[in-house]
């Protein structure tokens, strides 16, 4: 099969990964039928040999001296080193074997090279932000000051833009490194041992002598075959032998997408498959953009989107007053799993300190039980953090696929730190998924060529989106028992509302006029807007569009005196006799039938000025028992200022 995507004019490749699972196998000498276990048990005496060689090469060459050689890109003689970190090892001669006697063609060993290859050459990074961090070392490493801060960033490769919690985590953990060793570590290598070896097979470091991987006959199926071996410990190639895999297609893979080899991995048993694919997809434009929506973070309202446009005379308008995507009940239960499992924990070191190395003490059995009870629990949390990405993710790009907009601009908090707010608020900025909801926006983005453009995140929240003046907080409105500054009101042109709603005018104006400074990350391919211009700035403003006047019919006032009509008001004669209960017609009388909505007497507790005590708060329904991720995780629907046709009806939306 092919591997490269044919392209058309303003289309791009678009690489992305499928999970499945391997769920038989058969010997295609024999014919014989794998079961599950038996095929995970063969993958798995194949992941021991690639992971045992992978582990010898990692210890022989995990120091700073051929970690540097490996990053440097070339070889002694002056060449340039092959992209596949296979090659490259081998170049530098780099080699490794299996144990002696013990019998594997070169495909096995490539996967070997290519692993501990990938591994090598990620360390490279940190070990020369560690070099950075260590030499303007700070006087008090707690609190660098500003003349040190600038210090540091000149020496760590790509500082000027580098988050600071990365130079400040990596200053704590020199720090802690000096205080349990008295005295400073020399790199990264010695603060860090060899990683551990992840027990997995890289086919795609290897070709058709080892594995194949061809589509079916039958739509949304493909055929794996590779070769496996009979024994844990082979003795000759006879020992191994071809076995055919069919894997099941997810419904997200293409039926016109290029597959690629996928890496098996051994998890609960079975073999589960991580199968990369590319398909072409329309190339998002890095400028250009005339529609855009805005993407703010809260801390209980998790997002708030959305849309803005920019005229052709430079003004900028809202279309709408967006929407928002709130995960109260969800992170309820978050933080339900998190004091769960640090109870778990404590509980665990403590029949630790008490077992004390005996294997045969009586709380040997207890300690594993609540071993594998914190594994689980952690289990629950990964799973519950990655459904919360997926559905924050899909609902931000349906917005913007309902507003037509092509970028997707998002406040880059990378270098917002969770201290000085108390343990509650510390511990809830510090749990929640941002980064991995931003790539899943990134992933699902790019299959509509809608570019994702980060942009700093300094005054969004601060000033106001109409005139750039800061803004005074206060409780909201219609929750003034409720602790928090969430609604805010601007003292010079008269804007209020909440601080979220704002937050995301600010984010997509500052990108509009900034769509000029966007750069492109050659590294990973993502876009971003660094700095803040001030004149651009000043541009960023959101023009209040005109307020529709529609005339007030509901019942403020005792009715006026109306001229005879001919028909009187009420009927003459009585209504008939109908049967008890709801049904039936209705009672005789006026009964009004023009009204779509409640009259604005019913709705209490909703003016700026309100001082009374609102009597319909939302509660989360069994958030802190531990109810269903769907039943708490609210999408409200966009309310654009004109109304778009429906293109998400058949997208999966969790509007």
């Amino acid at each position: 099969m092919g591997r490269k995507v044919p392209l058309a004019l303003g289309e791009t490749a678009r690489t992305a990964c499928a999970t499945g699972l391997l769920r038989t196998g058969v010997v295609e000498k024999t014919g014989e039928l794998l079961p599950a276990a038996v095929l995970a048990e063969r993958v798995g005496w194949c992941t021991a040999l690639v992971s045992g060689m992978t582990a010898g090469l990692l210890a022989e060459h995990w120091n700073t001296a051929d970690v540097d050689v490996l990053a440097s890109g070339e070889d002694a003689g002056g060449r340039k080193l092959p992209s596949n970190a296979w090659m490259a090892l081998r170049r530098l001669g780099w080699a490794t074997a299996p144990p002696e006697g013990i019998k594997v063609n070169d495909r096995i060993v490539r996967m070997a090279q290519e692993q501990a290859g990938r591994v090598l050459r990620s360390a490279k990074w940190r070990a020369d932000l560690t070099a950075g961090v260590l030499g303007p070392w700070p006087a008090d490493p707690a609190k660098r000051t500003v003349e040190e801060w600038d210090l540091v960033r000149e020496v760590v490769p790509g500082g000027r833009y580098l988050p600071s919690n990365v130079i400040a985590s990596r200053t704590r953990q020199i720090t802690a490194f000096a205080k349990k060793h008295r005295r400073m570590p020399a790199d990264v290598f010695e603060m860090e041992s060899v990683p551990r070896t992840a027990c997995m097979l890289l086919l795609s470091a290897c070709d058709g002598q080892q594995a194949t991987l061809e589509r079916a006959d039958e739509p949304g199926r493909a055929l794996l075959r590779l070769q496996l071996p009979t024994r844990p410990d082979p003795r000759s190639y006879k020992d191994w032998t071809w076995v055919a895999c069919p894997i099941k297609l997810p419904p997200t893979v293409p039926a016109s997408a290029v597959l690629h080899l996928p890496t098996l991995r051994i998890r609960q048993g079975r073999v589960r498959v991580d199968l990369a694919y590319s398909h072409p997809v329309a190339k998002a434009a890095r400028t250009g953009h005339k529609v855009a929506l805005g993407v703010d973070w809260g801390l209980n309202t998790l997002l708030s989107a959305g849309a803005a446009r920019l005229h052709d005379d430079g003004q900028i308008t809202a279309l709408g007053a967006g929407g928002m995507f709130r995960a109260a009940g969800v992170l309820a239960k978050q933080h339900r799993l998190r004091r769960e499992s640090e109870c778990l924990h404590a509980k665990a070191d403590h029949y630790q300190r008490l077992i004390g190395g005996n294997a045969g003490h009586p709380l040997a059995a207890r300690h594993t039980v609540v071993t594998d009870e914190i594994r689980c629990v952690s289990d629950r949390r990964s799973h519950l953090n990655d459904a919360l990405a997926w559905a924050a993710a899909r609902w931000a790009v349906d917005q913007a696929i309902t507003a037509t907009a092509t970028v997707i601009y998002v406040e880059d908090l990378r270098s917002m730190e969770a201290r000085g707010m108390g343990r509650s608020i510390n511990t809830r900025l510090s749990q929640q998924v941002r980064g991995r909801i931003v790539d899943r926006i990134r992933h699902l983005a790019a299959e509509v060529g809608i570019a994702v453009v980060t942009v700093p995140a300094r005054n969004t929240s601060k000033h106001c989106p109409q005139c750039l003046i800061p803004l005074r907080h206060c409780k909201a409105p219609d929750r003034p028992t409720t602790p928090g500054w969430k609604w805010a009101l601007c003292p010079s042109c008269g804007w209020q509302g909440d601080r979220d709603q704002g937050a995301w005018q600010r984010i997509a104006s500052r990108g509009l006029t900034h769509q000029a400074k966007t750069v492109t990350n050659r590294a990973d391919g993502t876009m971003v807007i660094r700095t803040v211009v001030d004149t651009l700035e000043t541009r960023a403003v959101v023009t209040p569009t005109a307020p529709k006047t529609s005339r007030d019919r509901s019942k403020a006032r005792p009715t006026r005196r109306q001229a005879t009509r001919p028909a009187p008001r009420r009927r003459r004669a009585p209504s008939p006799t109908g049967p008890s209960g709801p049904t039936g017609k209705r009672p005789e009388g006026h009964a009004h039938t023009d009204r779509p909505r409640l009259p604005r007497g019913a709705h209490r507790n909703q003016d700026v000025t309100t001082i009374s005590t609102p009597t319909n708060r939302h509660q989360p329904r069994g958030a802190a028992r531990g109810a269903g991720f769907h039943l708490h995780a609210h999408a409200t629907a966009p309310r654009w200022a004109v109304p778009l046709p429906d293109t998400t009806s058949d997208m999966g939306s969790l509007n």
